[in-house]
């Protein structure tokens, strides 16, 4: 897959200063992905948006290559980011209700990043905004909640709209079980498995795949 010439230093620097967990060089590889897929003219999707540290990264693709990224997120955190566990961030939560929301972040991201006319934000559960999507998608970026219940719930709910040719991106796999939960992993060896796709670049816990045939 080719690499592209990376992000420019100011869109790399919003997406380091940015609340999220994806480390740098799993960015790039994002980022050569969506710049890839961009060249379909199709909207770049992603699923689970958090704070936008990775929408930054799609965003910027979507702009090059004149189309636009789309995030789903219910903004209300995952699993692992509620109180009492290992990913909470109390300075994201509504004190008003008490609950998880970072949609506010995200915006603020966004604009720090001079890129909100490039994204469209849908405030939703995945499921329920992948069964009203009418069109093709070129990228799917798989980050949203971790059981296998989500996970298994993104991909059925949004691989299907991917057009042959585009790319589904997959976060947070993990091979062995003790660097981190299996969803993804799951998920990912599915999708090899439907014989819909084929892997093309593997980068940390980040795997590349491009739709080469129907099936899904």
């Amino acid at each position: 897959m080719p690499t592209g010439t990376g992000p420019k230093a100011d869109v790399l620097a919003a997406f380091e200063a940015a609340k999220g967990f994806m480390p740098v060089h799993e960015g790039l590889a994002l980022y050569a992905a969506a710049t890839e897929a961009g060249a379909l003219g199709l909207p770049l999707l992603e699923v689970g948006t958090y704070c936008g540290r990775s929408t930054v990264l799609l965003a910027d693709a979507a702009r090059e290559a004149g189309t636009v990224a789309v995030t789903v997120d219910h903004h209300r955190g995952s699993e692992e980011q509620q109180p009492g566990w290992e990913y909470h961030d109390p300075t994201v939560v509504d004190p008003e209700t008490g609950r998880m929301d970072t949609l506010p972040t995200f915006r603020r991201t966004l604009h720090q990043a001079g890129l909100e006319d490039h994204v469209i934000a849908v405030v939703g559960r995945s499921p329920q905004v992948a069964r009203v999507w009418g069109g093709r998608i070129g990228l799917v970026f798989i980050d949203g909640g971790h059981t296998d219940e989500h996970a298994n719930g993104d991909y059925e709910g949004w691989a299907p709209h991917l057009a042959e040719g585009g790319l589904l991106v997959i976060h947070d796999v993990f091979p062995d079980p003790a660097d981190g939960g299996q969803a993804p992993y799951r998920v990912y060896l599915r999708a090899l498995a439907s014989g819909a796709f084929t892997e093309i670049s593997v980068t940390g816990s980040l795997r590349v795949l491009r739709r080469t045939a129907p099936g899904i």
